[in-house]
């Protein structure tokens, strides 16, 4: 049996380990490289479809068995007291400013109220609902979670930096073996932006710091590099990206074809969470489309712009995607007008 120094880097691979010196940095990197590609292939080998079938197969759950259908009402009540305990307060003259810089924003509130009442008519309750998230890590985009947690209960996350599904099919895979037998998903997606007090678009104001923040900082960085590359300003660089930061560097190739885009828009930070929607959007249909199998009674695509705002006054939502798929992945609804009406 091998035995292994924890005071070096190594790779154990069976017996006996690779082992590496603390001050060989070319070596660490190295390891860090084979380790990442073995716990890729192996979460990877996780889920192909021979490995589903203990999944799907497995018993019914008490929750589904012997939990009663909720109403609607329970679930409206339990939101509108969520509300009124959070300390965020409907502004008339601020509400006006966000829906003035984004046309057809909701507020978080009145947002879930309306998720709630659409998707009950279809079967969803608090019982037989997973409620998945694509959202930012920043947690500013807690809280948009944390209302429909409220509504439908604890939540699996895909997102990542920016809001991107960095979870991928693995991850969609997993999510959809823990949905409720014959329940449903409602699967809440896309990036977030901030908006301050005085309207400043790109910034926020954060609990317990003085400085108005940016927001979302992934996508300011990303939107940076960006620019640097079509204005012509970028530092020529043979480093590749590295392991630990691998997610920002896939959020700035992945919104590098809308370059153009930013580079003429009037107001870049308000053009830019739609640049990085519309790439998130992609990635989200192809990985629901790769895993539509696995859906059970429904599921629901919820995709937009999340807007946070300062620690006294409501979040809000652009929703630019509401649709009802079928267990065969088929979109059946379109609900966006009901909910934007």
């Amino acid at each position: 049996t091998a035995s292994c120094d924890f005071n070096s880097s190594f790779i154990c691979i069976g017996s006996p380990p690779i082992a590496f010196t603390s001050n060989d940095t070319s070596n660490k990197m190295f390891s860090s490289k084979v380790l990442f590609s073995l716990s890729f292939l192996a979460s990877a080998s996780a889920f192909q479809p021979g490995a589903f079938g203990s999944i799907t197969s497995r018993q019914t759950t008490a929750l589904n068995a012997d939990a009663a259908t909720e109403s609607p009402n329970i679930a409206l009540d339990r939101i509108k007291n969520q509300f009124a305990e959070s300390g965020q307060r409907f502004d008339a003259s601020f509400d006006n400013m966000v829906k003035g810089a984004f046309p057809g924003a909701l507020s978080n509130e009145e947002l879930e109220t309306r998720v709630v009442k659409i998707l009950s008519g279809k079967g969803y309750d608090s019982t037989n609902t997973l409620l998945c998230t694509s959202l930012c890590c920043d947690e500013l985009a807690r809280t948009l979670e944390d209302d429909f947690v409220g509504a439908f209960g604890n939540n699996f996350n895909l997102g990542g930096l920016a809001g991107f599904p960095f979870a991928g099919n693995t991850g969609f895979g997993a999510m959809s073996a823990h949905v409720p037998d014959d329940g449903y998903c409602l699967l809440v997606y896309g990036p977030h932006v901030g908006i301050a007090k005085d309207g400043t678009i790109g910034k926020v104001e954060r609990q317990g710091i003085d400085l108005i923040d940016n927001c979302c900082g992934s996508a300011i960085a990303a939107s940076n590099y960006v620019k640097g590359i079509t204005d012509g300003g970028a530092t020529l660089s043979t480093n590749i990206q590295e392991f630990t930061d691998f997610q920002q560097g896939a959020v700035q190739e992945l919104i590098l074809p809308h370059g153009k885009r930013l580079s003429d828009a009037a107001n870049r930070m308000h053009e830019l969470p739609y640049a990085l929607y519309d790439s998130q959007d992609l990635l989200v249909r192809d990985i629901v489309g790769t895993g539509a199998g696995s859906i059970k009674a429904g599921l629901a695509m919820l995709g937009g712009i999340q807007i946070n705002t300062g620690p006294d006054t409501l979040d809000y939502f652009h929703p630019l995607r509401f649709d009802y798929l079928n267990n065969d992945g088929e979109v059946v609804d379109d609900m966006l007008p009901l909910l934007t009406q």
